[in-house]
């Protein structure tokens, strides 16, 4: 085989046209938050591709007939070594089950997998060592405990409605707070929301939800083109990951969720709670979402409401804390940003 170079493509020009059309070959296609992606090549001819948005690698794909040539070593290498030189020493992988012996054979370690998806791991990362951590900077004790898992993007009232209720029903609970950074409101804004509005409830215990509370909004839907396809993959993913590795170090022995009205994306997402997690013997609590005048309080809706400045009908669904926020200085970038978005996130 002539020699194999890689190449950085620029993901503004026609180069990007030309990876589209190779990932295309292999019905995959190109993810829109991608930062970074490299060819393999030889002359003109693609012979392999990667990326990376974040710490994921992402649209790895290599010519038939060659995986055993040292392609995907070279893209992923060179992949890996770029992530190091950002400072970047964890990184994660999401692909087909069949592709797990490439990525284990380059030093990949499969976190979870189910029919659709498999999660892998690499570099410096550790799912149990990770959780592990995370159990002990919390300073929390081995007591069983129930678990919530929130976005809260702002916190509102539906949120503090349902917390409550975890907090009456059970000695000690954990709240971990969607640590991905792809809402309106930044994760350091709704952590602060949350852990303020909830100092009042002694037993509440609020974290960030770390790397392996996976958001929708960061899982790949470039091997995955159906919409419905691609939330079941994700949810029975971030559920099964939930019940395998988080829940047992916390010693989590329930979960609380709100139903889902309106957002398609976290009523499946409480399906797959429902039939991943009893099965792990944790226990799934199903709360009906606070309702005012006869509608369910939701964050969509306050960032509508906000979109409108509607500051009265606000006050009504967020709790204080979010309120005071909301009028203050520091939230005048969010706000412009919400006006400007017509993101669901």
């Amino acid at each position: 085989m002539q020699d194999i170079f890689i190449e950085k493509i620029d993901l503004n020009s026609n180069q990007r046209l030309e990876v589209e059309g190779f990932l295309s070959t292999f019905n995959l296609f190109f993810d829109n938050d991608i930062e970074y992606t490299i060819v393999a090549k030889t002359k003109d001819e693609i012979l392999g591709t990667c990326s990376y948005a974040g710490k994921v690698l992402k649209c790895f794909a290599v010519k038939n007939g060659l995986q055993g040539e040292g392609i995907a070593s070279k893209l992923v290498t060179h992949i890996t070594n770029r992530l190091f030189d950002r400072g970047i020493y964890e990184s994660f992988l999401f692909t087909e089950p069949k592709n797990l012996s490439i990525f284990k054979g380059l030093n990949y370690h499969e976190v979870h997998t189910v029919e659709e998806v498999s999660l892998l791991e690499g570099g410096m990362a550790n799912v149990r060592r990770y959780t592990e951590k995370m159990y002990s900077n919390s300073g929390l004790a081995q007591e069983k405990k129930a678990a919530l898992v929130m976005n809260c993007n702002p916190f509102t009232l539906g949120h503090r409605y349902l917390i409550e209720k975890a907090a009456r029903e059970n000695k000690e609970v954990v709240v971990f707070i969607v640590e991905e950074n792809r809402s309106l409101f930044p994760f350091e804004v709704r952590l602060d929301l949350v852990k303020r509005g909830t100092e009042d409830l002694k037993n509440i215990h609020v974290l960030p939800g770390g790397n392996y509370i996976i958001s929708s909004t960061t899982f790949p839907s470039y091997f995955l083109r159906q919409e419905g396809d691609r939330l079941r993959a994700y949810t029975k993913l971030d559920a099964g990951i939930f019940g395998k590795y988080i829940a047992p170090v916390f010693n989590i022995e329930k979960r609380y969720i709100g139903t889902e009205p309106y957002c398609k994306v976290t009523s499946q997402y409480n399906e797959a709670l429902l039939a991943t997690l009893p099965q792990r013997g944790i226990e799934v609590v199903e709360v009906d979402r606070l309702n005012l005048q006869e509608k369910a309080v939701s964050a969509s809706e306050v960032r509508r409401l906000i979109r409108k400045e509607d500051w009265y009908s606000i006050e009504r669904l967020v709790h204080p804390v979010t309120y005071e926020f909301l009028r203050s200085e520091a939230a005048k970038p969010i706000i412009e940003k919400i006006k400007r978005s017509d993101s669901p996130h």
